[in-house]
């Protein structure tokens, strides 16, 4: 049981830096294409894309794709907090019911593989 929470602490972490990537890519989409800045933010984003890819290998070695997938709807909830932090964004009634949806959809669809 111990080595089961590591492994999802292990999974959140990288999920909260994977959440990262929707910022850079916002940050990019700001800038002209092609510019300077328009490259660092694009090339951040495809860097953390590819550790992502990386590490999301090596945990779904040791827990299951749907474990791993029904943890990986928290990056909704980052999104809209990043998109308050850093983009002075407002979270709706609206938003606020979609993630939760999108949470519970999740853990049916899920459920049903477990």
């Amino acid at each position: 049981m111990k080595k089961i929470n590591k492994y999802i602490l292990s999974l959140h972490l990288l999920l909260f830096c994977f959440s990262f990537c929707g910022v850079f890519s916002k940050l990019a989409s700001q800038n002209e294409f092609l510019s300077i800045k328009f490259c660092i933010f694009y090339g951040i984003s495809l860097f953390i894309l590819g550790m992502y890819a990386i590490f999301w290998q090596q945990i779904l070695k040791k827990i299951s794709l749907t474990t791993a997938f029904f943890n990986k709807a928290v990056t909704i909830i980052w999104g809209m907090l990043w998109g308050v932090l850093f983009f002075r964004e407002t979270i709706s009634i609206n938003m606020i019911i979609g993630a939760i949806i999108v949470l519970i959809g999740v853990g049916l669809v899920v459920k049903d593989y477990e």
